[in-house]
């Protein structure tokens, strides 16, 4: 598996990093080729053009508003966690995205290139998000 963390400090109150962090839809706007679907207990990440590519479901385990869920990946093809935490600040909040993934076929000796390729990714989510 491949375990990322994501920190950002943002002059935003927490429950307004929330608000915007845990807005499953749009996440999609930050991650090419993918949209973002809700689903009863999560969301559904679609990667591909047109009908061509795969599904990463992600099923909400664990929900503290404003401050902490986790979320279990349930796909064929990226299974893992993530749990995402807003903390206040004085000036603002602190954001934590932690993530363990694992792309299905991917040997563990490649967990480093999924590790890197994983957090930019991410980075630009959380970055994009928080904006």
């Amino acid at each position: 598996m491949a375990l990322i963390e994501i920190v950002r400090e943002v002059p935003l109150s927490a429950t307004e990093a929330w608000a915007r962090v845990t807005a499953w839809q749009r996440h999609g706007e930050f991650v090419p080729l993918t949209r973002i679907s809700l689903t009863s207990d999560g969301f559904d990440a679609f990667t591909g053009v047109g009908r061509i590519g795969f599904h990463d479901p992600m099923e909400v385990v664990e929900w503290r508003a404003p401050s902490f869920c986790r979320l279990e990946k349930r796909g064929r093809v990226v299974t893992g966690w993530a749990e995402l935490s807003v903390d206040p600040l004085p000036a603002g909040s602190r954001v934590t995205w932690r993530e363990d993934l694992h792309v299905k076929g991917m040997p563990r000796f490649m967990d480093g290139v999924t590790r890197t390729s994983s957090k930019a990714l991410f980075s630009r989510v959380i970055d994009g998000l928080l904006a």
